[in-house]
């Protein structure tokens, strides 16, 4: 189709101008969403540093514990004092929101436990079975914790990468293109103004 058979409208115009406005401004406000998730990201990432050195530490110690519980009660007394607990720790799983971004907040309860709610007696056993028992409460307690921050660290990366498409889709593809299709249109609107008053003026002459 040749340049001179497109014929578009003020109307056009107008509509793209209003569209360019729109894609700008969801263009800052996806820009600003992408950068505050990314410094909320690196915030928990550290979260998650601290983490994952505290649950290295408490699964050391743990280790340690019941070797040495094992050593003075046997595997046969550590096996027994195990077995005695009947409580399980209660885990519920909720959620709250970061910057639009729906994440886990996991609650538990009856992980760390006091003497007599661990079940086995306390005449049968020595201290040994107690500081193991505390230290694998710890490290239960430091796992559910690291589980919460490693999910949310997932669902904020893959916010941001999403985010961030939207971002360079409005920049690198829908704005240049809907700017490019706007001065098109402003421009053949100018030549057919153009086209009109001169088609006027030759009217205008042979009439003199």
């Amino acid at each position: 189709m040749a340049l001179r058979d497109i014929k578009p409208t003020r109307s056009e115009l107008i509509n793209l101008k209003r569209r360019i406005a729109l894609s700008e401004r969801g263009y800052k406000i996806l820009k600003m969403k992408r950068d505050g998730l990314i410094i909320e990201f690196f915030k928990v990432l550290e979260e998650a540093k601290d983490s994952k050195s505290e649950l290295a530490e408490k699964y050391e110690r743990a280790i340690q514990m019941i070797a040495f519980a094992d050593t003075v009660e046997g595997s046969i007394g550590v096996k027994s004092a195990a077995l005695s607990v009947h409580e399980v720790p209660n885990i519920a799983l909720a959620s709250k929101n970061i910057m639009g971004v729906v994440v886990p907040e996991i609650e538990s309860s009856k992980v760390k436990k006091n003497l007599v709610d661990r079940g086995y007696g306390l005449l049968g056993t020595t201290s040994a079975i107690d500081e193991a028992a505390s230290a694998y409460e710890d490290l239960v307690e430091s796992i559910i914790e690291s589980a919460e921050i490693e999910t949310t660290m997932k669902k904020l990366l893959d916010e941001i990468e999403s985010t961030k498409r939207r971002v360079n889709a409005l920049e690198f593809k829908v704005i240049p293109e809907l700017t490019e299709a706007r001065d098109f249109i402003k421009m053949r609107l100018d030549e057919m103004e153009r086209e009109e008053l001169f088609r006027l003026k030759k009217i205008k002459a042979r009439n003199a």
